[in-house]
């Protein structure tokens, strides 16, 4: 029953009649199902050939591979073969969920056609797009526009047509489902819409990992100046939005985006009153990235209640023209009413809409009218550092941790987050157990330092120990320094019932102004209110003269304040600091800027200890210097204690031998030799040669080329004598050949030397198609008076077995 057409486009799957066959370039597809005499779309959706399991080669994707769709939005939809496959026909068509495409109306959306020589809209089935000629093909890509809204969720389906086999699925690689994403208003942050029903209040650590550098980004990486700005944020109500994604960005927003300045923004936040609990502040970081082994992430502690249980906050990375990371409105309030335990986020930069520039370093120039706050994507502009041509996801730039340390007050939920969370609230500081793993050998703890306060304010004092061995290099061994709080001598330890306990200082705010004098503040939030009800009476917040840029003259250089000090070169003793600014705007008058971008400071640590040999733990073994072979790979470790405290023999680098797959081999073959005699005394021959494979190939290498050449020849035309004649020309012709072969060489033809016999032809190389073989003369006795040139070893080579195989 089955007709076989051999028609050109997988266009014209199915015939108009019940049974149906596909057929594309010179190959035909079997094994069609009946199908109704209905709609053209309709047949094609349930049209199937042969199929087989695992055919995960094939996959349709929508860029940034999103769950949902923006109605309206215009999406670049890529089909693909994974090497070595290929397809030579296709189909792609998008549904209603829930549709069998009967009607116009079961269709979502429009396709639009990138390539002309590649796709085309089907001709029986205009939703549908197929292939414009019948070729071998790894990919092909469309834009889809997704449809209005209240369409609901939408299926985009791919069919392959690839030899003898037709895949179409409605799960798997082949399908894509998508739903309508749903928003307030269009790319506005989803706002909380619950009210929080927590008791008591919350204390969390917000942790900031950048991971923003030139080996995660490279395209573009400004090599100087990369810097993550001051973090500023608070914890508020719902009532307050700081920032979000399709409103417009506020001044104190503007200043960070654009100037990497907190003060505007910390001075908005502050005046919201009540809607504010905390705010949070961390010191920027110059560079943006260093090993945590180097520089610590920057962190900082905040608390929620019932009615601000919301979090948000951002930073820029600069250089940039308006490009920020942070969380808008995070909500730390479960359902359950209680406290969330951890948040992990990784962040993607947003544009803040008043900067028009697509570099890093773009020159200033601002967005008039600005624009709503949005995420970057792939597809903003070809010279944007994140640009993607298959509109893929922008690798994160940061995370951000956000731990529970403690919970107070009466807690209303009742059942625990869990049991470890209990404990760990119970008793915070006051876990005395030595938690470390066997694995780990340390030396004895050494001294407590003396105390860093003199005076009866809060203090730190500092002991250390040695690793001396760790056993299970999977095991990390931590706590190799130990800090406790302590107060200057004479001072009381006890806390009197009316005494209220305060935290460190926040580090200073920039200067309110970028030329002259101006003020600067830290703040200080309590922590523990005075047990018998009264107030507390310690200040929670400082101020202070500024100066930036003492010199406004147009000569004068416009600098940025300067950034938080970094760790003391130290971790005990005497050791160095240092900070850094940067040029916002050189001298107007043309000028070069003499104004210094570092100072450095002496600090001093904790006193020191002899303990020479403080090292990090081993680095993960490198890369295989080799790509096949052997090579050698590499790890190191660093000495983390000061040099003066003495000298420590412990290597720093190991290196070890590293093997991979054998490199491949290629072929070797010998020259050509000298073409042979013709094999025919008279008429029409051939003539061949030869050459010997010197090395196989081995490990995937080139194979062999060919090791015998023939070609015709002609000596003359052959005399047609009496039978008499020819027998004796051919008589004699064995003659010579019989004696050339036995008589033995004469020593005037290899003078100053007497040569053995030739030996005996070896066997042909090949049983059919051309090989060859040997024979070899050697030197018997040399004479004294003999040449070296003139007496040596010979040999011969002639073709065998030249017949076809």
């Amino acid at each position: 029953m089955g007709i076989h057409l051999h028609i050109l486009l997988l266009q014209c799957l199915i015939s108009t009649f019940v049974l149906n066959a596909f057929a594309f370039s010179d190959e035909t597809v079997d094994k069609l199902l009946p199908v109704k005499s209905d709609g053209y779309c309709s047949r094609i959706l349930r049209a199937q050939g042969t199929r087989r399991e695992g055919f995960n080669e094939f996959r349709l994707r929508v860029e940034g591979d999103p769950e949902f769709y923006s109605p309206g939005t215009t999406y670049r939809v890529t089909l693909s073969a994974a090497s070595p496959s290929y397809f030579r026909g296709f189909t792609l068509i998008a549904l209603k969920e829930g549709k069998e495409g009967d009607n116009d109306e079961d269709y979502a959306g429009n396709f639009e056609i990138i390539d002309e020589e590649d796709t085309q809209f089907m001709t029986n089935c205009p939703p549908a797009v197929t292939e414009s000629t019948p070729r071998r093909r790894t990919r092909i890509q469309v834009f889809w526009t997704a449809p209005p809204s209240g369409a609901g969720c939408v299926i985009l389906k791919a069919s392959i047509v690839q030899k003898r086999i037709i895949y179409f699925q409605d799960e798997g690689s082949l399908t894509k489902r998508m739903c309508e994403k749903e928003l307030s208003s269009e790319g506005a942050t989803e706002r909380p819409v619950i009210n929080c029903c927590a008791c008591g209040t919350a204390k969390y650590r917000m942790t900031f990992y950048g991971n923003w550098s030139e080996k995660v980004h490279p395209k573009d990486y400004p090599r100087r100046a990369n810097h993550w700005s001051a973090i500023i944020g608070a914890s508020h109500s719902k009532d307050y939005v700081l920032w979000e994604y399709g409103d417009y960005a506020s001044e104190g927003v503007k200043q960070v985006a654009e100037f990497g300045s907190p003060v505007k923004m910390e001075e908005e936040i502050r005046q919201k009153g009540d809607d504010v609990l905390t705010v949070i502040k961390a010191k920027a970081q110059w560079p943006a990235w260093q090993p945590l082994n180097v520089r610590s992430a920057p962190s900082a502690e905040f608390s929620v209640d019932r009615t601000r249980h919301l979090m948000s906050f951002f930073t820029m990375l600069g250089p940039s023209p308006d490009w920020n990371v942070g969380l808008s409105a995070e909500d730390l309030c479960t359902k359950e009413c209680g406290w969330a335990q951890k948040v992990v986020q990784d962040l993607i930069p947003w544009d803040a809409g008043t900067d028009s520039g697509v570099t890093y370093e773009s020159p200033n120039k601002a967005t008039i009218p600005p624009e709503k706050i949005r995420p970057l994507t792939s597809l903003d502009h070809p010279q944007s550092p994140f640009y993607d041509p298959e509109g893929g996801p922008i690798t994160a730039v940061a995370r951000v941790v956000i731990e529970r340390i403690a919970r107070k007050g009466e807690q209303c939920n009742i059942v625990p987050d869990t049991v470890d969370d209990i404990v760990a609230d119970l008793a915070q500081e006051d876990k005395d157990e030595d938690d470390t793993p066997e694995t780990c050998i340390y030396s004895n703890w050494s001294p407590w330092s003396a105390c860093s306060s003199s005076t009866c304010d809060k203090g730190k004092r500092m002991r250390q120990r040695m690793l001396k061995a760790q056993l299970d290099l999977s095991v990390p061994c931590p706590h190799t320094q130990d800090f406790e709080p302590c107060m200057g001598p004479g001072c009381r330890d006890e806390v009197d019932a009316s005494t209220c306990m305060v935290s460190e200082w926040i580090t200073w705010s920039p200067c309110s102004v970028s030329c002259g004098m101006g003020m600067r503040s830290r703040e200080r939030y309590v922590k523990q209110f005075p047990e018998d009800g009264s107030i507390c009476q310690l200040p929670t917040e400082e101020n202070e003269k500024c100066i930036v840029n003492e010199d406004c003259s147009p000569s004068s250089c416009l600098m940025t304040e300067w950034a938080e000090w970094e760790d003391c070169s130290a971790t005990c003793g005497m050791g160095m600091k240092k900070r850094q600014r940067m040029v916002k705007m050189p001298p107007s008058d043309g000028t070069m800027c003499k104004t210094d971008l570092t100072d450095v400071e002496k600090c001093m640590m904790p006193e020191c200890h002899t303990i020479p040999c403080l090292l990090s733990p081993w680095s993960e073994w490198s890369d295989c210097s080799v790509t096949c072979g052997k090579g050698m790979r590499t790890r190191q470790r660093m000495l983390k204690s000061p040099v003066e405290l003495g000298e420590c023999n412990e290597e720093l680098e190991q290196v070890e031998k590293c093997m991979l797959p054998e490199c491949p081999t290629d072929c070797m073959v010998s020259e050509w030799s000298e073409w042979s005699e013709c094999n025919k005394s008279c008429g029409k021959g051939h003539v061949i040669r030869t050459r010997m494979i010197k090395l196989e190939p081995q490990f995937g290498g080139e194979p062999c080329p060919e090791t015998v050449q023939r070609k015709k020849c002609k000596i003359r035309k052959c005399n047609r004598g009496s039978s008499d004649e020819k027998r004796r020309r051919k008589e004699a012709h064995e003659k010579r050949r019989s004696k050339q072969t036995r008589e033995e060489p004469q020593d005037e033809q290899h003078p100053g030397c007497k040569m053995r016999p030739w030996s005996v032809w070896t066997d042909c190389t090949k049983l059919c198609g051309g090989g060859i073989q040997e024979r070899f003369m050697m030197v018997k006795r040399r004479f004294r008076n003999a040449q070296f040139t003139s007496c040596k070893d010979k040999k011969e080579i002639r073709a065998c077995n030249v017949n076809p195989c």
